[in-house]
Order: C-alpha cells, then sequence, then structure tokens
C-alpha cells in the first residue's frame, strides 16, 4: 500500500516538475519574440480598397508593425471615438467630423490626405436612360447617403447648386424621387448595383471596376468634390507609428497607391 502511494506521490510530482518546466520554458520563448507593435486606424468606407493597400505598404515597409484598419461611415466612426473607441488615427470623408473631435480635444494635427469627384452611378441597363446629370429627374429610384454622412452632405451640395443652375422644379423633382438614404458610400452604391435604384450620386473612386454600372460624371462647374482628412487622435497608443504611418501616405510610395485607386 505504501510503495502504491509512493509511485502514485511520485507521479503527480513528477508531473508538477514538468508542466514548471513548461512554463519556463514557454516564458523564455516568449521573451525571445517581442510583441508585434499595432496600430489602429479608423477610415471611411470609401477608403476600403486603397486602405487595404496602405495598410499592406506601409507593414511591408515596416516589419513587425500590424495594421488594423476599421472601416464605417465616418458618422459612426466618430460617435464610436466620441463614446470612448481606442484607435491612433481617424480618416474622414469630410472635415465636419475632424471639426467636431477637435473640438472635444480628441484629436488633433490633421492632415488633407487626398480628393475624390461625385459622379452618378446607373445600371449597365440604365432604365432611366440617364445620360447626364441634368436628367437625374427621370430617375424614378433615386438613392443618396444619409444627410449625416459625408456623401450624403456632397451630394446634397451638388444638388443644391445643380437647382440654382437648372430651377427649383429640377430640385424639387430630385427630391421626389429618393427612395432610399444609406448610412454609408458602399451601401449607396449596392442599391443600385442589386437593380434596386435607377441613379445614386458616389464618390468616382466608389464606381471605378464595377461591371454592373454606368459612371455618369458631374459637371465640375458645380464645384463639388470630397476631400479625405485625416487627424491623429488624443488617445493614440503609438504616437510614434502614428507619425510614420502619417509620412508614409504621403510619400510617393503611398500617393503612388492613392492614385492606383482613382485618387486625386
Amino acid at each position: 500500500m505504501a510503495a502504491g502511494k509512493w509511485v502514485w506521490g511520485g507521479g503527480v510530482a513528477a508531473s508538477c516538475v514538468l508542466a514548471a518546466v513548461c512554463v519556463l520554458v514557454c516564458l523564455v520563448g516568449c521573451q525571445g519574440q517581442p510583441e508585434q507593435a499595432r496600430l489602429t486606424v479608423y477610415a471611411a468606407s470609401s477608403l476600403t480598397d486603397v486602405g487595404r493597400a496602405l495598410e499592406a505598404g506601409f507593414e511591408a515597409a515596416n516589419p513587425g508593425v500590424d495594421v488594423v484598419m476599421v472601416f464605417a461611415g465616418s458618422q459612426t466612426l466618430r460617435l464610436q471615438l466620441e463614446q470612448g473607441a481606442a484607435a491612433d488615427l481617424f480618416i474622414s470623408a469630410n472635415e465636419d467630423h475632424v471639426d467636431a473631435l477637435e473640438a472635444g480635444n480628441l484629436a488633433s494635427s490633421r492632415q488633407v490626405l487626398a480628393h475624390s469627384a461625385l459622379v452618378l452611378v446607373v445600371p449597365r441597363d440604365n432604365p432611366a436612360r440617364i445620360q447626364s446629370f441634368k436628367d437625374l429627374p427621370s430617375a424614378a429610384r433615386l438613392v443618396l447617403g444619409t444627410e449625416q454622412v459625408p456623401v450624403g452632405r456632397y451630394a446634397k451640395q451638388v444638388i443644391g447648386r445643380a437647382g440654382q443652375r437648372w430651377g427649383a422644379d429640377w430640385s424639387e423633382r430630385v427630391e421626389r424621387a429618393v427612395v432610399s438614404r444609406e448610412a454609408n458610400v458602399r451601401l449607396v452604391r449596392a442599391k443600385v448595383a442589386m437593380g434596386e435604384a435607377d441613379a445614386a450620386v458616389v464618390y468616382r473612386t466608389d464606381a471605378l471596376g464595377q461591371p454592373g454600372l454606368l459612371s455618369i460624371p458631374i459637371p465640375e462647374s458645380l464645384g463639388v468634390r470630397a476631400r479625405y482628412v485625416q487627424t491623429r487622435l488624443s488617445g493614440a497608443k503609438r504616437p510614434e507609428l502614428a507619425a510614420r504611418w502619417s509620412g508614409f501616405v504621403r510619400s510617393e510610395a503611398g500617393r503612388r497607391l492613392w492614385r492606383q485607386h482613382g485618387f486625386e
């Protein structure tokens, strides 16, 4: 009986020693591998494609850095940041949301990174037979962004300026055609792609490479362009990485990526 207890007890002791050795080896191994530096960037949904390209380019130029991109409507991201979400940088599709964060002492050091024109997109079969922006009242189903999102505000501006040129009746007919207002530009585009709308106002960069859509230019004389603005967040955990990122996205390598994705 005693011998049996010794063997059982010895097995437990050996297991404990083995477990302690494993923990020690694990700790030593972990200490030998430095923790990967992480940079979190909140960016407007219209930047999804170029944002992924910038992420890959920055990581390639900075081994050991992990860039986490979070994409959504600029107003959604701003609300999350105001409620305490942790991030290092915020790129908005307009300056209004940056203004609000800076007014609340949540951000500073803004930079204008790029611009994009607005266009009208219609389905490939173009059921409303829209040939120019002036034909927009021909649409029976028009989709815009909400007035809280940059693409919606830009659309309101361009429709208002067009109404001043072509008459109040033009603007009123356009407003009557609106069947949906979406929370970000990708949702606006999707309505047309799915055949649920005759037309929508989006950024030119969101219309590129979409085989199911036709893009109709909006006159430059109406003077409305999207303006992408980056700001550094006050709660940034990696200010040195944020500064390095800011330099990269405005470097020649960064500008090349912007241009490849249709941004000015």
